[in-house]
């Protein structure tokens, strides 16, 4: 690999000790049903299911036996039969609850549910020699710590200078690479603006295997973010379904009564309060669009500098004009919404091990808290 100038960002890769509760890769779980992505707005992304699909499908009365990687190729377009028995292979192709392999014969009345790696695209991948910040990598996955402004894949508006780029050109073909799909490699993104950690996988097995972690909630994933005011406890959990908001389809809101959206759960923990913002650590349940920048907003505590969110204005504090100074100079220091991607944590698709990877925050946030910090020692906040 031709490979940027690299940042050592591992804080932690070890087997899984005993405290650590047991994640299982395993078969047998629930029927998967079909969920459609309400993803519209290209690139402003929380993580999100929609890099995998769930289909669940009913064989027909009248079907003759037929191995299930043939019967399922002819239900799908844009898939390769190799793409199916991988998905086998990883434990991703049920039928009636139980996983099968690829030679399985399908019956009438059989319930399949399957997990694909995420829905193909149709934009060319153009390689793109970008500097990345790999902080782990093997034969099987990298992890790359992701830069604020840089979006993960091409889409609508951003065709080029994207991580995807990127990576296709430092180690070469991705999985499920071809001119259709513009996401190789990918099982979960996170906001052009958000800095921080993603798993990518080298081989199509891998991907698929992640991909299951993921929809099973089997990856564990820290955020640190900077929000405006003091939450009320130190500690607790926001629920409510997320969705596209009704008003602003570039938004997400939350719908409290279940009624729109889907089920979503933050929890979070007081790191450090500065007064008029605070410094707190989530840890997601859930992985869905904007969850952290919507949850906080519906909580009464918007991002810092989140302009989507209403963060971008001065929420807490005095009414003197040099307080705003101090903020509107926080907002250059960083340009976005103060959130970074900290911990990812795994069990490795090959290995078995549980590995577990922390990152520096971003310097721009970093500077920032600084900033917070020195002032609320120095200047009194009430």
């Amino acid at each position: 690999m031709q490979e940027a100038e690299k940042t050592t960002n591992i804080v932690i890769f070890s087997e899984k000790d005993n405290n650590q509760p047991e994640k299982e890769q395993g078969q047998g779980s629930e029927p998967i049903t079909r969920q459609q992505s309400d993803d519209a707005s290209g690139q402003s992304q929380e993580e999100e299911n929609d890099l995998y699909e769930h289909h669940r499908i009913v064989v027909d009365k009248g079907q003759g036996l037929l191995r299930i990687d043939k019967y399922l190729l002819g239900k799908f377009e844009n898939i390769s039969r190799s793409k199916i028995q991988n998905s086998a292979k990883a434990g991703n192709i049920l039928v009636n609850g139980e996983a099968v392999k690829p030679n399985y014969k399908v019956k009438p009345e059989d319930t399949i549910s399957i997990v694909l790696a995420h829905p193909p695209r149709e934009i060319e991948l153009i390689p793109e020699n970008i500097p990345l910040d790999i902080v782990y990598e093997d034969d099987h996955l990298v992890i790359v710590n992701k830069e604020a402004g840089m979006v993960v894949h091409p889409g609508y508006g951003n065709y080029t200078g994207t991580m995807v780029n990127a990576l296709v050109y430092h180690f070469g073909k991705l999985p499920s690479q071809d001119k259709e799909n513009l996401r190789p490699g990918l099982v979960h993104r996170i906001d052009k603006d958000t800095s921080g950690l993603l798993v990518v996988a080298k081989t199509e097995l891998v991907q698929s295997r992640l991909a299951r972690l993921f929809y099973e909630r089997s990856i564990d994933r820290v955020y640190h973010a900077l929000i405006w005011g003091e939450p009320r406890e130190e500690s607790g959990t926001i629920q409510g379904h997320i969705g596209r908001s009704l008003k602003n389809r570039k938004i997400m809101d939350v719908f409290p009564g279940g009624d729109h959206g889907k089920h979503a759960v933050t929890h979070y923990k007081v790191l450090e309060s500065f007064g008029y913002v605070s410094l707190v650590e989530c840890t997601l349940e859930t992985g869905r669009t904007h969850q952290i920048r919507a949850h906080f907003r519906y909580a009464g505590h918007p991002l810092f500098n989140d302009a989507t969110y209403g963060g971008d204005q001065v929420l807490r504090g005095t009414t003197f004009t040099k307080y705003k100074q101090f903020v509107r100079n926080c907002f250059n220091i960083i340009p976005r919404h103060a959130l970074h991607a900290k911990t990812l944590g795994f069990v490795h698709p090959e290995s078995g091990k549980y590995m577990l990877f922390d990152s520096e925050l971003a310097p721009d946030m970093k500077e920032v808290i600084e900033k917070w910090r020195s002032y609320s020692v120095h200047k009194k906040i009430s």
